[in-house]
Formats: structure tokens, C-alpha cells, sequence
């Protein structure tokens, strides 16, 4: 459940339990201002930053951390915490100054919402209006867009030719046999997940078609072709790695996630700074610099704060 959200018994007890809120370390980086963070203008602030617990999240936390430290900033880092709801209430409540969060993830699992908004520059614009309310203000987004798609491997892209979601309804009708896939659970039976999907593009794939596994078992099969298709997340280093193809959502059904700098309001009124130094590497993350760096941790095993360091020093962020 890398964007879900716990059951709210289990968030209680997070909230209350959590070592992620009530520990954390503090970032010692030897970094200073590199197209970021000149003068220091966070200097004398004591800011700490927070994320869940998979490694996209503990890139962009350390990400955040290091722009703060360059800039000036005492920080603590508070990364890592399980499930959605604790890293989001850390940051509500105070006990954290911000992190990179998904207008997605906040617009359905916290906000409420059924429908998601098309737009990702207007699924962010209501984001950051409704949790305003909340003491909780959204900086401009990324381009990294963390969503679902379905992906397949080099071998079948060359056989099918598939390049769109619409292309794979219409040969689920040609040619009902050769769409198989491979999916978790929870996208099985998610209205944003498989059977919105089927309505959205008028595609029908047989139960005996659909094979639900754990995540990381997806991409492994969909490599084989044990499954034509398989259930992605866009920004997975894997994709990469394993040169799946992506099929494009042609009708934008999947829901936006693209992350964005969610800061405690009152952080932010203090430290107004923080959006400036923020935004330039904000602009800089798509699709592609995510795989890159989630690649580097999941397939390659390097720490995430070190990619995330390499990263701010090869973009001149940093120094």
C-alpha cells in the first residue's frame, strides 16, 4: 500500500507508538549552497522532515533535508514511517516541518474525495486549498507522477505492438487470450484500480486472466512474460532496469500522484524561505529522475540518502 492510507485503529496506535515520531537523527551532511540556499536564509532554524517508509519517499525526505541543511538549517531527520497517515499527521500536528507528499494520496485517502480531478495542476490547485484548512500548505508540485499503469516486457511490446491502455481493450477483444496480468490485490479490487479501469476502456479480462501476487513478484513475472501485462507503479526503478514497456493512460483514468512539498503552515510563515529553496529541486523531479534514483536503491543497493546526496550535488544544488 505504498500511497494507501492504515486501517484507523492501526494509525492510532502509529500515532501514539511510532518510533518515527518520537526519534530521529540528526542529518550532518557537509553540504553548502549551490544554486539553492545562498546567504542561508534558514540559518538559526531547527527543522525537521518526515516520509513513509518505501524508498521514493526516503529519497525525496532526504532530499528535503539536504536543501535545508544547505540553506542553513539544524535538521533532524524523521524519515520513515509507516503507512501513510503518520508522516502526514507528524507534519499537522507540528512534530515535523514537511515532506514531499502525493495530491493523489491526499485528495482521496485524506480529503475524502471519490473522483479524481484530470488535471494534475488543478487535482494540486484543490489539494492545497482544502488542506489549508488543515494547517498544512502545499509548494508547487512535481512532474513525478507516482501513478498505476500497466507495463510488459520487450519481448511481448514487439509481438502486440500495445502502446495505450486503449490498445490493450481492444485486443483484449481481437484476441482475448493473449491479455494476461499480473496485480495486487488491492488494484484487483480498487475502484481505481482493475474494474475502473475495465470500465473506463470498455476492456473485459477474464478472472482465469488475472493473477494476484505482491508487488515486487509483479515485476518479476511480467520480465518472464509469465503475464503479458503487469500492474506498475510509473516511477519504479524497475521499469527501467528490466526495459518494461509502459502503456500510456490515453483516457487518464489512474488518479494524479504527483509529489509536492506539503509544510506545516506555521513552519512556513516563520521560515517563508523554505519555498524558494524548495521549488527549483521540485521542478527538477519527473518520471525519469525517479526511476533513476529508486533504481540506484532497490537494484542496485545504495542508501537512499546517499543517492539522494549525489543526486543534489550533481544537479549543483548543493556543494
Amino acid at each position: 500500500m505504498r500511497r494507501g492510507v492504515l486501517p484507523a485503529s492501526a494509525a492510532v496506535l502509529l500515532l501514539v507508538s511510532a518510533c518515527g515520531l518520537t526519534s530521529g537523527s540528526p542529518m550532518v551532511d557537509d553540504v553548502r549552497p549551490g544554486s539553492i540556499g545562498a546567504g542561508e536564509p534558514l540559518k538559526g532554524a531547527s527543522l525537521t522532515v518526515t516520509s513513509k517508509e518505501f524508498t521514493e519517499q526516503l529519497v525525496l525526505g532526504a532530499i528535503m533535508g539536504i536543501a535545508f541543511e544547505a540553506a542553513g538549517a539544524d535538521v533532524l531527520d524523521r524519515t520513515g514511517i509507516q503507512g501513510s497517515i503518520g508522516a502526514r499527521e507528524a507534519v499537522k500536528s507540528g512534530d515535523a516541518d514537511g515532506m514531499y507528499e502525493y495530491t493523489g494520496t491526499a485528495w482521496i485517502t485524506y480529503q475524502g474525495n471519490s473522483e479524481p480531478i484530470a488535471d494534475p495542476q488543478a487535482q494540486w490547485a484543490a489539494v492545497r486549498k482544502a488542506d489549508l484548512r488543515n494547517g498544512l500548505t502545499w509548494l508547487r508540485p512535481a512532474a513525478l507522477n507516482n501513478t498505476y499503469a500497466l507495463a510488459m516486457n520487450q519481448a511481448n511490446f514487439k509481438k502486440y505492438g500495445t502502446k495505450t491502455l486503449s490498445d490493450v481493450a481492444a485486443l483484449s477483444k481481437s484476441e482475448p487470450g493473449a491479455v494476461s496480468l499480473c496485480v495486487e490485490s488491492e488494484f484487483a479490487n480498487r475502484a481505481d484500480g482493475l474494474p475502473g479501469m475495465e470500465k473506463a476502456y470498455g476492456m473485459s479480462v477474464p478472472a482465469k486472466n488475472v493473477t494476484q501476487m505482491d508487488t515486487g513478484i509483479i515485476y518479476t513475472q511480467v520480465k518472464k512474460g509469465s503475464c503479458t501485462y503487469g500492474e506498475v507503479f510509473t516511477t519504479d526503478g524497475r521499469i527501467k532496469s528490466m526495459n518494461l514497456a509502459v502503456m500510456t493512460d490515453d483516457k487518464k483514468f489512474f488518479p494524479n500522484y504527483n509529489a509536492a512539498p506539503e509544510i506545516n503552515s506555521k513552519t512556513l510563515k516563520k521560515w517563508p524561505a523554505i519555498e524558494e529553496i524548495l521549488d527549483p529541486v521540485t521542478r527538477k523531479l519527473n518520471n525519469t529522475v525517479a526511476q533513476e534514483l529508486n533504481a540506484k536503491v532497490d537494484v542496485e543497493g545504495e542508501d537512499p540518502h546517499q543517492v539522494a546526496l549525489d543526486w543534489m550535488k550533481a544537479e549543483g544544488f548543493v556543494k
